[in-house]
């Protein structure tokens, strides 16, 4: 399938609620060259993730946080150089991430996600793709799917963002592969029941 770059800002293709903790997408694209710029020249491996990934992919825009996956190994470094940088540094006590403030803009710095390991194979594997004319690699949709399915918990199931990249980008994701990934979690189950059943996933 042909690789699919992201250039410049466009507008949003899908609607959502307003979130009243949102930044502009500019914003986001702004802190995105800052935080990739220096992690890249701190020779620091990361993948792009979440919905900007999916932006990426042709999805629409997001006006929440940026997503960075980066090796266990390598995320104090990770933090310490985003810190240098001028951002503002957080250790949350969830333990599999953490976090940097550009202002409004917030950074996660993911390294311990529930159900995927971050290692070198992990980084290999996401596509080398332009982002706001800046080349990175970033996460597929399929990927960025199975990360935010296997997350969900009792307390903390929200459906919206997943359905949203699910018909954004419908026809780049392997659902066979998404569904061999994420078979025994059954908030994953309760997804594909969604997705079936809105005939997304055909």
């Amino acid at each position: 399938m042909p690789e699919f770059n992201r250039l410049a800002v466009s507008a949003a293709g899908y609607g959502g609620i307003v979130d009243e903790n949102a930044v502009s997408f500019e914003h986001l694209l702004d802190t995105l060259k800052r935080a990739s710029g220096a992690l890249r020249e701190a020779e620091v491996p990361f993948v792009l993730g979440g919905g900007v990934a999916v932006w990426a992919h042709g999805g629409p825009e997001t006006e929440h946080d940026l997503d960075f996956f980066v090796k266990p190994e390598d995320s104090e470094r990770a933090l310490e150089v985003l810190a240098a940088a001028g951002f503002r540094p957080e250790k949350p006590p969830e333990g599999w991430l953490y976090k940097a403030w550009d202002g409004d803009v917030l950074v996660d710095l993911i390294f311990d996600p529930s159900g995927v390991t971050i290692d070198d194979e992990f980084v290999a594997n996401a596509p080398l793709t332009e982002v706001h004319a800046v080349r990175m690699r970033v996460l597929r949709p399929e990927d960025v799917l199975v990360t935010k399915l296997l997350a969900m918990r009792e307390h903390s199931v929200d459906y919206e963002p997943v359905l949203e990249i699910a018909r954004s980008v419908r026809e780049q994701i392997d659902w066979d592969e998404v569904r061999k990934r994420t078979d025994d979690w059954p908030y994953a189950k309760a997804f594909f029941t969604l997705v079936d059943e809105l005939e997304l996933s055909a």
